[in-house]
């Protein structure tokens, strides 16, 4: 009897039930994005935005000489930099990782309490045909590979993405959704143009990971733009560096419908 298979009959089931049912993500402990307290941010304090290495933190001066701080979880990489640097403690380590959403402005925070949080609107097009099954056609524009560690592990026995109805195909002719990593490097606008265009209608984009959302590190370099932006359109937007498996579990069922966005102008819906 080959190893595993003795290894799987001894252990019993190795996927997680999540989430049909309350049982752990995998990512118990793991830090996400920063949290922001705009009670405790000194108006003068610029610490956090002189730190951020992708220019996600910026401070605005106003007329009356107050300062507000802006946050594009979309820049984040989630380095924790700002965390550490804040004197007042108005950054705070969190465990907050599904930030998928289907607006770039959900990504968008400003330190005024008072912001209003809309609530998100049903699209023109239906996607009732894909709330059983969903095909998903991935390219890698130029990422570092991180993001692909963590697709990866989709298809390992705890995720087991199988189980939820969800499939990666080899071939832009039979995907629903196409998935980009990556800043999209000038040398892979052409190819992902050609993938895309491939795709059978309707078709949407996910970009996956802060490089194809806004561009991340490598924002403006001499090789790539600013991610997705400007080049497809794009229907999820998912940050982080990279995600992790629960995040992308998360935004592919918030894409169907059979989970809520968790996040809304930038902050997180208890």
């Amino acid at each position: 009897m080959p190893f595993w298979t003795f290894f799987g009959l001894q252990k019993g089931k190795a996927s997680t039930a999540w989430p049909k049912r309350d049982q752990s993500a995998g990512q118990d402990g793991v830090l996400g994005m920063p949290r922001f307290e705009p009670e405790q941010c000194d108006p003068s304090c610029q610490e956090c935005a002189q730190v951020c290495p992708t220019g996600a933190i910026t401070v605005e001066s106003h007329s009356n000489g107050q300062h507000r701080l802006e946050v594009d979880y979309g820049r984040c990489v989630a380095c924790q930099l700002c965390v550490e640097t804040c004197p007042t403690q108005a950054v705070k380590a969190s465990f907050d990782w599904a930030f998928g959403v289907r607006d770039r402005a959900d990504l968008l925070s400003s330190a005024d309490p008072d912001q209003a949080v809309d609530q998100w609107r049903n699209p023109l097009e239906s996607r009732v045909p894909f709330h059983r099954s969903l095909h998903i056609r991935h390219v890698d524009a130029g990422s570092c590979n991180g993001c692909e560690s963590e697709l990866q592990a989709l298809n390992n026995p705890f995720y087991n993405l199988h189980r939820l109805g969800i499939f990666f195909t080899p071939s832009p002719r039979f995907a629903d959704l196409l998935l980009v990593t990556g800043p999209v490097t000038y040398a892979m606008r052409e190819p992902l143009k050609r993938a895309y265009e491939a795709m059978p209608g309707p078709r949407w984009v996910m970009a996956v990971g802060t490089c194809a959302v806004s561009g991340g590190v490598a924002s403006g370099g001499y090789a790539c733009g600013n991610g997705l932006e400007g080049v497809l359109p794009v229907d999820v937007y998912l940050p982080g560096c990279p995600p992790n498996p629960a995040a992308m579990i998360q935004a592919f069922l918030m894409f169907l419908d059979r989970m809520p966005q968790q996040v809304q102008r930038g902050r997180v819906v208890e």
